[in-house]
């Protein structure tokens, strides 16, 4: 947490009721309003602040008092403080929601009896067993990649097939553990499924299996048996004791067999009886963190158990077990010493948790130190494991017996899954459901029979009679190895010298606080407009104030370190005949004009007109929602006729404006009227890169210190056909320089930005390349026909650069992409690093920046690498290899014929027909977001709905048929009788 953090949070309930009564006694003048220097008294005198906090409390003062009136009350304190942990609130939830892909991938299985057990290997395949012997390997996409037995299918002298009860994996051995119903522990090899060797001669069926390693060619192999005992084999020499075994005899020619009593009686093995449950062991699981077993039973007296292995040291009992055994030596069999040693662990040796109606399955955490627990109450437990009498707390939601449980320590949550297949997503800390997945949901059908959750592929796998597995709604592959700072493309950025603060927005509409100095989050808030994205954003005067635009074509002002909505611009409701046009309405950009002591918010979009606000700060408490001022008359004459997608101002009194075809004009801020029109010449050589003919401008920037200087060029503009264009605006506009803004094929510029002096121009594509251009003498007198000089130029983003911001007292560039990331740069094009990574860097300290690394996407994306002879084929290695020595101008060696150079970027040159035409009016391909709507269609957010198809949606639906009309019957009347009739 930054430390400008640090004062809010020593404000709590308490310490709000000493100052609300030290509020009234602190307003010197009774005003009612405490001034700033009476605010430092006050927060000194009572949190105990030391003078080193003064910066902070200025900055606190600042936050709270947003229409800088220098003074605020005791209901803007408190107001700002609620908001602020309201937002830290919704952004704490926020971080920790989950989904699930829906439905679940369920494939069919080759298993004919019910799966034992899933686990994982090390590359996320899942690993599942039946208790015939099948054993299957799936991919995370559900894909059965292979199939194995571990039954001897040829041995035609039993009855009854044999069955598995259970199984484990030796990774560092590379075997697979099975237990039979034959009362026999058996190893195969993992990577072929060849037998062995097997221990034979159990008394008892091993229900679970465990295994664990403990170092190095030293490991543990357990299992719970029906007696409720915990068996534990202690191995050293494995690999030499895996050998030894091998070499015994083969029993039915299949697998060598070695006895109970010849393992346990070996040098390298311990054998190890604890009598612990007296219930059948459900579950069992040695953790060598702490090198405990951990095992549960149905019985509630015994229900979870942590115990020794070995046990510790007892005088009278072992001094009693040597009488026994030196008294009884030859009249007792060999067995005695191993399956029959059965022993009780001492007190101190186990801790026992009594569960009302046992427990079914658990799991533990080392580093929450935590153990969950869940059974046929319904109920799952939270225990510290050093703690057996309560429950830390108790989980209730389910509606059938626990059948599954997993902590995901990386994720701080706890996973469950109940027999009734629901499953639930809990927060550890919060004791919170974060989420809950019905079967109506997942899709998943069958009794469950095995289920288990892969850290590694993020998935959980459930075997019923058919194999399903279900995945985590997770980063994106395109982000799986760099850091993101927002989940959805970022829009824009700005850097705020008021607070030291960086504010990102994105697609998403969240807004992000970030401290400047350390990189670290700050503060965020969500739902900005709604669920529509922020598309601009701006700073008042004072930097207090953030003002932003979205696709909704609303602006809003906000106190942004709380969250404050503070005001709604928006234009009124049309009534338009044609209400598609209401719904297209974007805010494109946006500009802060502070003129002749009035201040107004200009803004401009998809509705082709130039919005101008009243920035009134007595009219804010009054009327929350505020409408533009009337058209300028020469706007709507001879305004722009596309959307308009860029502006921005230069004082004393000029307006600039671009459009999607092109067009820049320049208004006169205090008169409304026209200055002038720009429309450059198409440049020599150019090839359209789209079928729209590259004419959008996205940004505008002015020069400025060249504001007066009637020759000089003061407006750039970042277009149109992918070329930045510098105008005089003066005396009725001349284009004063027309240049590439990238030098990628297919890159146009996308942000730009320059520094006080307009010495020099930074500018960014949509590739992801960063260029600083020379501008200092650049345009200053007259027209040029070359590009100013690049000084420097680097890729920071492997998608579009959407905003650039330049930190001119620091040194360091802000940039914010479409790949959700945000950079700092040195204006060297040093790296510094990603806002949102793990590691904080030191601004003053570049010993912390990430140079001379590189963003990881930026280095393995094709596009970054560097032109070669090679690479482009102009040459072969050979010959580049055997360049200098290949200076003889006679030398008559067959010279390689120059391979086509690769074009990229290079557009197809397309030829539409009045018929294409036609057909394609007819699709209304415009109504799905195509042609000059492509480009905002491609970020706008997409409702999902997370908890899959409601009931009302999954009801099918028939056409009623007509109902037959019956044949009326024929009745037949008696002449002589009247009331005599029947039916023919």
């Amino acid at each position: 947490m930054p430390l400008l953090n640090r004062l809010e949070e020593k404000i709590n309930i308490d310490a709000l009721e000493t100052l609300k009564h030290a509020f009234a006694s602190a307003d010197l003048n009774r005003s009612g309003d405490l001034e700033l220097e009476e605010f430092k008294q006050l927060l000194k005198r009572q949190l105990h602040l030391t003078p080193s906090k003064e910066q902070q409390i200025d900055a606190l003062f600042m936050k709270i008092d947003w229409a800088s009136k220098d003074s605020i009350t005791w209901d803007e304190f408190c107001t700002y403080m609620q908001l602020e942990y309201a937002e830290k609130e919704d952004s704490y939830l926020r971080a920790k929601e989950v989904a699930f892909h829906m439905p679940a991938r369920i494939e069919n299985i080759p298993h004919r009896d019910p799966v034992l057990r899933i686990t994982d290997t090390s590359d996320g395949t899942f690993v599942a067993c039946s208790q015939e012997g099948v054993v299957t390997f799936w991919s995370p996409n559900t894909e059965l990649k292979r199939t194995r037995s571990v039954v001897n299918t040829e041995n035609t002298s039993r009855t009854k097939p044999k069955w598995i009860t259970d199984f484990a994996i030796m990774p560092q051995f590379n075997k697979f553990i099975v237990g039979t119903g034959d009362r026999e522990i058996q190893f195969f090899e993992l990577s072929s499924f060849e037998p062995y060797c097997q221990i034979s001669g159990l008394e008892t069926v091993p229900l679970k299996l465990d295994y664990s390693s403990t170092g190095f060619d030293e490991c543990l192999i357990l299992f719970g048996d029906t007696q409720g005992c915990i068996n534990i084999f202690v191995i050293k020499s494995a690999g030499e004791c895996l050998r030894t075994w091998k070499k015994m005899p083969k029993q039915d020619g299949f697998i060598a067999s070695m006895s109970l009593d010849g393992v346990a009686n070996s040098p390298n093995v311990q054998f190890i009886r604890w009598q612990v449950h007296s219930d059948w062991v459900q579950q069992i699981k040695y953790y060598h963190d702490i090198g405990q077993v951990i095992s549960c039973s149905n019985n509630p007296n015994t229900a979870l158990v942590i115990g020794c292995t070995i046990g510790s040291t007892h005088v009278e009992q072992q001094l009693k077990e040597l009488r026994d055994l030196g008294g009884g030596e030859r009249s007792r069999p060999k067995q005695f010493y191993a399956y029959n040693n059965t022993k009780t662990r001492l007190e101190a040796d186990q801790a026992v948790f009594k569960v009302y109606k046992g427990v079914k399955c658990f799991d533990f955490s080392k580093e929450k130190n935590i153990i969950v627990t869940g059974g046929m109450d319904r109920i799952i437990r939270l225990w510290n494991p050093y703690v057996s009498l309560k429950p830390t707390a108790m989980l209730r939601g389910h509606n059938a017996p626990i059948f599954f449980l997993r902590i995901a320590d990386e994720d701080d949550r706890i996973y469950s899954l109940s027999t009734d297949r629901c499953l639930k997503v809990w927060d550890i800390q919060d004791h919170t459901c974060l989420m809950t997945v019905r079967p109506k949901s997942h899709k998943i059908r069958g009794d469950l029979q095995a289920v288990h959750y892969s850290p590694v592929s993020k998935a959980i796998a459930c075997a019923t009679d058919q194999m399903a597995v279900l995945c985590l709604r997770h980063k994106a592959a395109l982000h799986a190895d760099m850091v993101i700072s927002h989940k959805d493309p970022v829009t824009c950025c700005k850097y705020n010298a008021s607070f030291k603060q960086v504010v990102t927005c994105c697609s998403g509409s969240v807004v992000k606080l970030w401290d400047f100095e350390t990189g670290a989050a700050i503060f965020e808030y969500g739902e900005a407009h709604d669920e529509s994205a922020i598309t601009c954003m701006t700073f008042d005067s004072t930097g207090r104030r953030l003002i932003t635009g979205g696709r909704d074509g609303i602006l809003k002002i906000w106190n942004y370190n709380n969250g404050h909505c503070l005001r709604v611009l928006k234009k009124a409701e049309s009534k338009n005949e044609f209400p598609e046009d209401d719904v297209k309405r974007e805010v494109c950009d946006l500009t802060y004009v502070e003129m002749n002591k009035n201040r107004y918010v200009i803004s401009v979009g998809w509705d082709r007109r130039i919005n101008i606000y009243y920035d009134s700060l007595s009219d804010s408490n009054i009327h929350h929602v505020q409408h533009p001022v009337p058209y300028w008359a020469d706007d709507v004459r001879d305004g722009h006729r596309e959307d308009v997608l860029a502006v921005a101002h230069c004082l004393p009194n000029l307006l600039a404006t671009a459009s999607y075809d092109g067009e820049v004009i320049v208004w006169n801020l205090v008169s409304g009227h026209i200055f002038c029109h720009l429309r450059p010449p198409p440049p020599k050589g150019y090839s359209d890169q789209s079928l729209d003919g590259d004419l959008g401008i996205g940004k505008l920037l002015f020069f400025k210190t060249r504001a007066h200087k009637k020759d000089a060029g003061s407006l750039v503009a970042s277009g149109p056909r992918a070329h930045i264009h510098i105008w005089n605006v003066f005396q009725g506009g001349q284009l004063m320089a027309q240049f590439p803004g990238s030098k990628a094929p297919g890159g146009v510029v996308s942000a730009m930005a320059t520094n006080k002096l307009n010495s020099v121009l930074y500018t960014a594509d949509s590739l992801g390349f960063i260029y600083v251009w020379d501008v200092a003498n650049y345009c200053l007198q007259n027209a040029e026909t070359e590009p100013p000089e690049v000084i420097l130029s680097w890729r920071g983003h492997i998608e579009s650069v959407s905003s650039i911001d330049l930190v001119e007292q620091n040194k360091v560039l802000l940039t914010s992409s479409s790949d959700c990331t945000v950079r700092m740069w040195t204006i060297e094009g040093h790296y510094i690093g990603t806002l949102g990574q793990p590691e904080l860097w030191d601004i003053y300290n570049p010993a912390t920046y990430q140079h001379p690394m590189v963003p990881y996407d930026v280095l393995v994306d094709p596009m970054s690498m560097p032109s070669h002879p090679v690479i482009a084929q102009k040459q072969s290695t050979i010959d580049v290899l055997h360049q200098e020595a290949r200076t003889d101008p006679n030398d008559k060696l067959e010279q390689r014929s120059p391979s086509p150079v690769a074009q990229y970027g290079n557009k197809t040159q397309f030829f539409i027909d009045d018929d294409q035409i036609a057909a394609m009016l007819k699709e209304r391909p415009f109504d799905k977001g195509t042609g000059k709507r492509l480009r905002h269609e491609k970020n706008k957010k997409v409702k999902v709905e997370w908890s899959g198809p409601s009931e009302y949606q999954m009801l099918h639906c028939y056409d009623l048929a007509d109902t037959p009309q019956p044949t009326p019957p024929q009745l037949k009347v008696n002449k002589d009788d009247p009331f005599d009739f029947y039916i023919d």
